[in-house]
């Protein structure tokens, strides 16, 4: 039972949970510097979702890859605007 595919999703299941329980315990003060680490890292995956989709051997291989580059594209850009938005909260007011 040498299944890469059950390697994969093991392997996704024990990262989700990781990055959950990491990112759970961050406090607030911390969230903007580390959602800019996130959006470097998302577009490290927008790269490999790219790679991955024009190095497809199959459809279904091509399609999870087209997938995964909608997904950390949209990741990237969110990620962005919530920065932007928290970075505006300390802003000073001009009067």
């Amino acid at each position: 039972m040498n299944d890469p595919l059950i390697a994969a999703l093991f392997v996704f299941v024990l990262a989700s949970f990781t990055g959950f329980e990491v990112i759970n315990k961050v406090p607030p003060t911390l969230h903007t510097p580390l959602m800019s680490g996130s959006n470097a890292i998302s577009g490290i995956a927008v790269l490999g979702a790219i790679i991955a989709a024009a190095e497809g051997e199959s459809n279904f291989a091509v399609i999870l890859g087209f997938i995964a580059i909608i997904l950390a594209t949209i990741n990237v850009v969110a990620g962005f605007l919530v920065t932007d938005r928290m970075l505006l909260m300390f802003k000073k007011k001009a009067n």
